[in-house]
């Protein structure tokens, strides 16, 4: 039963960046597929980034070239980077690590971009 912990979140302008932190009771991202995921007021959840345990990454066309995900085993932390932030990246952001058969969730992290 791994937790993780997200952190990291807030308000930005935009252009802004911001990094959000996600934080797991155990060392499993060395063998885990991680992602994040977001949830805007009134829309469905989308995908956002992802990282499989052999290092590969994708990312959503809506923040390809702005976003970057990372992991520090050793840390027991995952990351997602953003930069050039706009309006429309304010959402819910949760961070996801599956390690099968277990799958875990964040509680959510808000990021709210606005002037």
């Amino acid at each position: 039963q791994v937790e993780l912990v997200e952190s990291g979140g807030g308000l930005v302008q935009p252009g802004g960046s911001l990094r959000l932190s996600c934080a797991a009771t155990e060392n499993i991202f060395s063998d885990s597929y991680m992602a994040w995921h977001r949830q805007a007021p009134g829309k469905q959840r989308e995908f956002v980034a992802s990282m499989a345990p052999i290092g590969a990454t994708y990312y959503g066309d809506s923040v390809k070239g702005r976003f970057t995900i990372s992991r520090d085993n050793a840390k027991k932390t995952m990351y997602l980077e953003m930069t050039s932030l706009n309006p429309e990246d304010t959402a819910v952001y949760y961070c996801f690590v599956a390690n099968s058969p277990s799958r875990s969730w964040g509680q959510g992290i808000q990021v709210t971009v606005s002037s």
